[in-house]
């Protein structure tokens, strides 16, 4: 059915005044967009959303008030909005896993890039789906939500409505967006269309025109007015709770509607709170080909995807253009295009930040995705990768040339700080492997992981490939690779990846009474009990890793890591000119050891 204009009236109404009574006893939260986007947020979820079905994303995070408001009235459990914003309450920005949110949202620009993986999710599993989002001015001054806004202009993805709610107000004052933002989205490939916030008829004939697109994602320019209704209306001041309590009581005795709460039960009846689960992937035995006794981690990981994707296992993939230098564009890779949407390959363009908001929404859908970029790349999505571990999606992050030994590209392409920095995102799974053992233990590990993201880091370069020994426990996150000969062990090298292989020549060097311990997983090594770590933690603990040093002295003695940007040059040479020499570091080592 749908709502006229008077019935949605009273429906707003009830909708501010919840979202106002929230911030009120909050004492704390945002009540412009609350009075200023009612009417459109009330119309879409009264008139357009078929619920389990189609989706909504508040992009402009800040509006959660009015966001759990209308899923309240919707039907959905989003807690007792007494205690927006206390512990234990309805989060102060949205987060998924809330009943109806569908996406973490607050940092802007990452809703309407979520809302376009969605959208994309939608296509690929042919629901015939629709995504609602509504952003807002400094969504559209992020960058990454116009990255997004570019993709999802060449993919034409006709199921996604994004509604700008127009206010021409942000924080600091004037919003400083485009100077034309309709000219923006229409050179993107978007149909525009324009509206006003206020007008329950002109908002409905947006959206029922929105669609009539046949083969573009639509862009409603919705013109409205901040803090509407209030001493504040269309000044930045009403971003916020600049309000008096007594005015703020005030507004909120206005807008009570017990007509709008009993025509809401007609909407709630028709909701049937079809929950999203992750399902658990089955992955088949998989034996690695022989590669020989050297190999990049990089290609190892290539092979063991490419046989995964044989086998039948259900991923969609990408790149942000680097498919073929990650080795996460294969022989079994097929492109997913705007005309064809079966394959299993995105092509993301030169977009880091928009691929990890987009596999954000893919995954949120129940699509295991994962993509690659060149581990110094992964600062461009850091943002998007905080809000995948903060959400628990298990993304997929295949992080390739991972140390200075990409070499002559030079140190804006050496990575230094960016693993250690990845292994303080909590609920991240960071893994470096070092032979095809651990390799295929990390994509297991991933795939099997429901609850949280994992970054695998991998070597550009051919590294010896030193064998796990039969029996080893890699779940345990460390475990001797090379045991010492002698019977009571001097010295324990720790090394990941690239760096087990120099570790195991660094022993060699210096006799039997060393030990070489590889740790794939630092997290996991840390969360093993006193008496695990103590059976690997043996002697003299020097850790050898190509990455800054500082983390590494929780375990170690010392540590040979790298505190400076790198230099352009052969990947050996700049390799051993940052101290990643055998000789070098046995020498230093029998040198502390005296």
């Amino acid at each position: 059915m749908r709502f006229d204009a008077k019935q949605l009236k009273e429906m707003s109404n009830a909708v501010r005044a919840w979202g106002l009574h929230a911030v009120r006893m909050a004492h704390s939260g945002h009540i412009g967009i609350v009075l200023g986007a009612a009417d459109v947020i009330t119309t879409v979820f009264a008139n357009f959303m078929r619920f389990g079905r189609d989706r909504f994303v508040m992009s402009a995070g800040h509006g959660s008030a009015l966001l759990y408001s209308v899923l309240k009235f919707a039907g959905y459990n989003v807690g007792d909005l007494n205690k927006f914003r206390q512990i234990g309450g309805p989060a102060g920005h949205p987060e998924y896993g809330t009943p109806g949110v569908d996406a973490t949202t607050g940092p802007l620009g990452q809703g309407v890039a979520n809302a376009v993986g969605l959208a994309l999710a939608e296509k690929i599993k042919k629901t015939g789906g629709r995504v609602y989002c509504l952003c807002s001015d400094g969504d559209l001054m992020e960058g990454v939500a116009n990255e997004a806004v570019a993709f999802a202009g060449r993919y034409k993805l006709n199921n996604l409505v994004l509604i700008w709610d127009d206010n021409g107000v942000s924080i600091d004052g004037v919003a400083q967006t485009d100077v034309d933002v309709s000219a923006r989205m229409a050179a993107a490939g978007w149909y525009v269309l324009h509206t006003r916030g206020d007008d329950f008829g002109k908002i409905n004939r947006a959206l029922t025109a929105a669609h009539k697109s046949t083969d573009a994602p639509v862009f409603i320019c919705c013109k409205s007015q901040i803090g509407r209704g209030s001493s504040l209306a269309g000044k930045n001041k009403a971003h916020g709770l600049a309000l008096s309590d007594a005015e703020m009581m005030q507004l909120v005795e206005k807008y009570i509607s017990p007509c709008g709460e009993d025509l809401w039960h007609q909407v709630a009846q028709t909701n049937s709170n079809v929950e999203q689960v992750q399902d658990k992937i089955e992955l088949p035995n998989i034996t690695m080909p022989n590669v020989g006794d050297s190999a990049a981690t990089r290609e190892l990981s290539g092979i063991y995807l490419n046989e995964l994707l044989n086998a039948g296992v259900c991923l969609v993939g990408g790149s942000a253009d680097l498919g073929g230098s990650t080795n996460a564009r294969v022989a079994a890779s097929r492109e997913i295009t705007p005309d064809d949407f079966s394959g299993n390959y995105i092509n993301y363009g030169v977009r880091e930040f928009a691929m990890g908001a987009i596999m954000n929404g893919l995954a949120i859908a129940g699509v295991r995705a994962y993509g690659s970029t060149f581990l110094v790349f992964s600062d461009y999505m850091k943002p998007a990768i905080r809000l995948a571990a903060l959400s628990g999606l298990p993304v997929v992050y295949v992080f390739t040339h991972d140390s200075v030994a990409v070499g002559q590209d030079g140190p804006t392409h050496q990575p230094i700080e960016q693993l250690p920095s990845l292994r303080l995102v909590p609920n991240l799974n960071v893994l470096r492997p070092c032979n095809e053992v651990e390799v295929a233990w990390g994509w297991r590990r991933a795939l099997t992981d429901v609850a949280r993201p994992t970054a695998l880091i991998l070597s550009r370069q051919a590294i010896k490939l030193i064998p796990t020994p039969l029996g080893a426990d890699l779940d345990r996150g460390a475990y001797v690779i090379r045991p010492a000969v002698a019977a009571r062990v001097r010295a324990t090298l720790l090394a990941t990846g690239a760096e087990v292989s120099l570790a195991v020549r660094v022993a060699e060097k210096l006799g039997g009474a060393v030990q070489v311990v590889s740790v794939p997983s630092v997290a996991d090594f840390r969360a093993q009990d006193k008496e695990y770590k103590q059976q690997i933690l043996r002697g003299f603990v020097v850790a050898i890793e190509a990455a800054a040093s500082a983390p590494w002295f929780e375990f170690a003695d010392a540590v040979v890591g790298i505190d400076r940007f790198g230099v352009s040059g052969p990947g050996d040479a700049v390799y051993a000119e940052c101290g990643f020499d055998a000789d070098a570091i046995a020498r230093d080592i029998k040198n502390k050891m005296k």
